[in-house]
């Protein structure tokens, strides 16, 4: 019994509520970027992990309930924790010397250039 606005084609009806919790998911998401852009950020794996695993949940959430919207934003947001825990962790400093060596190795492409 909310209020609700026609969405368009194939009479579908989508909930202002569900317009709400993306926006908020968004908003989320657009606080994130500076932590990630900040290589001096390190975020504690008991703030970073939890909010991965509560957007994960209110994602599936949202989505059972057929709230795509708000599922979108759920795991967008999810996403941004994924990145914080992945880039900005306690630990990220030696991931992201593991990927600089990776990216300097070359394919071997005879193997007269495994002799070298």
């Amino acid at each position: 019994m909310g209020v609700y606005a026609n969405s368009g084609e194939g009479g579908q009806l989508m909930a202002w509520q569900d317009l709400i919790f993306l926006a908020g998911s968004l908003l989320s998401v657009g606080f994130l970027i500076p932590t990630i852009r900040d290589k001096e950020a390190c975020i504690p794996w008991a703030t970073s992990i939890p909010s991965v695993v509560i957007g994960l949940a209110y994602g599936c959430t949202f989505f059972t309930l057929g709230m795509t919207f708000s599922a979108f934003g759920a795991f967008a947001a999810c996403t941004m924790w994924m990145l914080i825990v992945y880039l900005r962790g306690p630990n990220s400093s030696s991931m992201e010397e593991l990927l600089a060596a990776i990216q300097k190795l070359q394919p071997v492409t005879s193997p007269d250039d495994v002799s070298q």
